[in-house]
């Protein structure tokens, strides 16, 4: 499972020596109250760690550059309790690399009416002190969340927990490895991209490793591993008894059995983070990997279809991001559409690798023939998605950049039994409506295959965006479509 308490965000307080001795040693104080105070809410999913004020331009310099090279440090909340002249933060913030949030608080929540004096104003100066770091920021051209409010303030702390999320999702991203079984889909352009490029500009890697390579892994799968696994699946999903031991199907379940247990294999030795396959180039497996990627996703490796390695670091992005929250993050596809003008609905789905992180209740095992690919029958999860607030992402390469587009949706309970649909599938009503929330994502080029959540919100891909210098595209309860192409002609221009 991922632990998001590994990483660490450190708090950073900035003044300067004009005030005093007693009076930097209130700020300290007070920072220090504030960074535990953040750390022991329940809410943060990350470690705050205080760090001392700083007051000078070297020990502004020194602490920024111990946050760039602190391995388990993924982002820093600035707050200057007092004026901290932003002249001297100049060098400092040219060489920070990890992201920002400049918490824009004050130690007190009121205004203390009867008993304020200029003793208190010289120490509480963060109405101003916070305006004119923001201002460097700003002439900098640097990236950051800027979240107002004190510091105690539900809102506030949710915000902050947001953005602690986005930066441990960019974080994860830094020298990840994905694999790629197989090339892109013959002739699909929205899966395919500049890998390069990515790497360049997002921190990992996507190399293609020979189908051969993984073969060998299943064939030298031990019986009692499999034997192992194939007692786990009898104990965690519903199966019928042509599957078990004896059955006249069990041999398929059992081929994908192998395959789980040679994947992983490939995966925990190589260290990657997910994979991507394509069902035109598995030669020498006996079926696809169906509830093998499904089971695997689950454990929280990213995974997209026929090469799409974009959406397959997306995925494992997002799981980074809702570790520890309800709900799942998982490849999804929008399939088909239900035209009801009273109740229109897409339905979202793949042939087998639907994330068994999204089961509702329990589900069940099943072999059913497989219309392309070549392969034998394979073994998939098939379940319903349950209902609620949702979202879609997809990343495309734009040539010139990268954007991401989230659509919100609402996904619903199915209205009607699936009894001939062998897949793992999710019904949903795109924001604002069916037809704006459709056609505002074609409009923005966003791709059939997405990251599906159930537990981040716009805001958390907002955040993310903004760290790893995505254009991001919002389709909400909001969006107009006039608005929207707008804004797409007005982003060509800024990106130019």
């Amino acid at each position: 499972m991922i632990n998001l308490k590994s990483f660490e965000v450190w708090f950073i307080t900035g003044s300067q020596h004009l005030y005093g001795e007693e009076t930097l040693r209130l700020v300290a104080e007070h920072s220090q109250h504030i960074a535990d105070g953040l750390n022991a809410d329940a809410k943060i999913p990350v470690t705050i760690v205080y760090k001392p004020v700083v007051k000078t331009p070297e020990e502004i310099y020194d602490t920024l550059l111990a946050a760039n090279s602190a391995q388990n440090c993924i982002g820093i909340i600035t707050w200057m309790h007092t004026f901290s002249p932003a002249k001297m933060w100049i060098r400092g913030l040219s060489i920070l690399q990890k992201p920002m949030l400049h918490l824009h608080t004050q130690y007190n929540r009121d205004i203390p009416w009867s008993s304020i004096d200029m003793d208190f104003m010289n120490l509480n100066q963060s109405a101003h002190g916070d305006r004119e770091f923001g201002f460097m920021v700003s002439r900098l051209r640097k990236n950051r969340k800027v979240v107002v409010g004190h510091w105690q303030d539900p809102g506030v702390i949710s915000q902050i927990e947001t953005w602690t999320r986005a930066a441990a999702g960019w974080q994860d991203w830094q020298g990840a490895k994905f694999a790629r079984f197989g090339d892109n889909m013959r002739y699909v352009a929205v899966t395919d991209g500049d890998k390069v490029e990515a790497e360049m500009k997002f921190g990992y890697s996507v190399n293609t490793y020979g189908i051969g390579d993984l073969v060998k892994l299943i064939s030298e799968v031990s019986e009692a591993d499999i034997d192992a696994l194939l007692i786990e699946y009898e104990e965690t999903y519903t199966m019928d008894a042509s599957l078990k031991k004896g059955g006249d199907k069990h041999s398929s379940v059992y081929e994908a059995a192998k395959i789980e247990l040679g994947l992983r294999k490939f995966l925990l030795d190589g260290n990657f983070k997910g994979f991507t396959d394509t069902f035109e180039d598995l030669h020498g497996m006996v079926q696809l990997p169906g509830i093998a990627a499904q089971r695997l996703m689950a454990d929280g490796y990213g995974f997209a279809g026929e090469g799409d390695w974009k959406t397959a670091a997306l995925v494992r992005a997002c799981k980074v991001m809702g570790a520890g929250l309800p709900g799942g993050n998982a490849f999804m596809e929008d399939y088909t559409y239900h035209f009801d003008p009273n109740n229109a609905l897409v339905l979202g789905s793949h042939m087998l690798e639907v994330d068994a992180s999204l089961i509702n209740g329990k589900a069940s095992l099943e072999v059913h023939p497989l219309g392309i690919g070549g392969k034998a029958d394979p073994a998939r999860l098939v379940f319903n998605v349950a209902g609620g607030e949702a979202l879609n992402a997809s990343i495309v390469d734009m040539g010139n950049r990268f954007r991401l587009i989230v659509n919100e949706v609402e996904a619903i309970e199915p209205i009607e039994d699936l009894p001939n649909l062998p897949v793992a599938r999710v019904l949903w009503k795109p924001y604002p409506d069916m037809k704006t929330g459709c056609a505002a994502w074609i409009y923005a080029g966003g791709a059939h295959h997405t990251a599906y959540s159930q537990n981040l919100t716009a805001e958390h891909l907002q955040d993310f965006a903004d760290i790893a210098g995505l254009e991001f595209i919002r389709i909400g309860k909001d969006t107009k479509l006039d608005q929207l192409r707008n804004e797409l002609r007005w982003n060509e221009v800024a990106y130019k």
